[in-house]
């Protein structure tokens, strides 16, 4: 990615529509916004929810990058027990779809472990391109 552009939100459920805010502004015209904010709002949602993100005194990061027809939207969280993973698509349980949603829009996507955390990233074409 040539252009990468940050912002740390605490981890709170209501910081999601910021952060689906700031993607927004980040691709504005011409970009895949709608997928964009899907991934951001998957992925954001993910980290208060389910890492300790959503702690007290929690925070995620949110990345935009841009570079080679391409937009990435990357997620860095501060970990916890449960690993990202794609679930059963027959299961009648409630929610747990969000990486689905997201595999079936983006180019590629993954999730990648750091020392104090990880970060779960898409990447999406960019219309025209």
């Amino acid at each position: 990615m040539r252009t990468k552009w940050c912002r740390a939100f605490p981890g709170l459920a209501e910081q999601v529509v910021q952060a689906r805010n700031f993607v927004a502004a980040m691709i504005a015209e011409g970009g895949p916004v709608e997928d964009a904010v899907l991934v951001v709002s998957e992925l954001a949602t993910n980290a208060v929810r389910h890492s300790r993100s959503g702690s007290a005194d929690g925070w995620f990061l949110v990345i935009v990058g841009f570079g080679d027809g391409l937009v990435r939207i990357e997620v860095v969280d501060q970990g916890g027990e449960r690993v990202p993973h794609l679930c059963n698509v027959t299961s009648h349980e409630e929610g747990g779809r969000g990486l689905l949603l997201i595999a079936s829009c983006a180019k590629d996507w993954g999730v990648k472990n750091w020392p104090d955390g990880r970060s779960v990233w898409a990447e999406l074409a960019w219309e025209g391109a």
